[in-house]
């Protein structure tokens, strides 16, 4: 009996001094997450249908964001917080990685390309999406490929990387382009429907839903040879490997259970908020191999 009572007065107090070893053993975000009770998630203002606003109430929704509430929910598993509160920041294209690099934003999940260059800034999880770099003209623009370009006014987003390759296009060519650069998506669609540039260079599932968007859809197409194959991630602050093992745990087990079917279908096959759009984009082969092959390696490493 003694012995059973020690082995008993061991196992507790092991167990009490495991609790406050496991908290110290916390580091990066998931520490400062613990400690504030409160997690930061970037979001975009107009990237349908991956993180935007969907209505007046200011509140982001969209495919990326919804895997944004899967890590969440992983966190509160994983540290024990059930109450975890979410605060959203709205990010740019242009200021999404210095506010993920100075903790301003713990997580941003939208439509950011994870290349070489960023990589050396910021890390990023497993590939979420996978995307060409395409064209969003008039049917009747006479445009079909970017070498119908020439001394055109092109407009693409600021920041992205389909600005970075338009121009070095336009230069390398010597195509005589004028390169319009917007502030965000939004912006670019409305270049291009008032006839102030006629194409508009971004990934093609962004171009999908900025087409469904327009006050005559028919009357858009997207075209062109794609000029790169892109994998979107969600991004994070780099050399913080607990934070990115549940980030990429989260997302996996999503991919893995056969839930990522349907929120697709919800995003890119169904009307989706607020005015009941409808991407009609079907799923890729290349995202369909992503899915079944998490990996965190840009398309240009695959």
């Amino acid at each position: 009996m003694r012995t059973f009572h020690r082995v008993l007065s061991l196992a507790i107090a092991a167990a009490v001094l495991s609790t406050p070893a496991m908290a110290e053993e916390l580091t990066g975000t998931l520490k400062k997450i613990k400690e504030t009770g409160t997690i930061t998630l970037g979001h975009r203002d107009s990237s349908i249908p991956f993180s935007y606003f969907g209505d007046a109430s200011g509140q982001p929704v969209g495919y990326s964001h919804d895997l944004q509430l899967k890590v969440v929910d992983a966190l509160k598993q994983e540290l024990g917080m059930p109450d975890l509160k979410v605060r959203y920041n709205l990010v740019t294209s242009q200021t999404r990685i210095p506010l993920v690099q100075n903790g301003t934003v713990d997580l941003e999940c939208g439509s950011t390309t994870n290349n070489v260059e960023r990589q050396q800034q910021v890390a990023f999880s497993v590939g979420i999406f996978e995307v060409g770099t395409r064209l969003l003209t008039k049917k009747t623009s006479g445009v079909n490929d970017f070498t119908d370009l020439k001394g055109k006014n092109v407009v693409t987003t600021a920041g992205t990387t389909s600005e970075r390759l338009i121009k070095a296009m336009n230069a390398e060519k010597q195509m005589g382009m004028n390169v319009i650069s917007a502030k965000d998506h939004g912006e670019s669609f409305l270049m291009l429907e008032s006839n102030r540039a006629v194409a508009f260079m971004m990934d093609d599932a962004l171009l999908a839903g900025e087409m469904a968007k327009a006050k005559k859809p028919d009357d858009w197409h997207v075209v062109g040879t794609p000029q790169s194959f892109e994998i979107y991630g969600c991004m994070l602050r780099k050399g913080d490997e607990g934070f990115k093992q549940v980030v990429d745990k989260a997302i996996s087990a999503t991919f893995a259970s056969g839930e990522i079917n349907t929120l697709y279908n919800k995003w890119f096959e169904q009307p989706v908020p607020p005015k009941g759009l409808n991407m009609n984009f079907p799923m890729s082969d290349e995202l369909k191999k992503l899915i079944a092959n998490p990996t965190d390696k840009s398309a240009e490493q695959i």
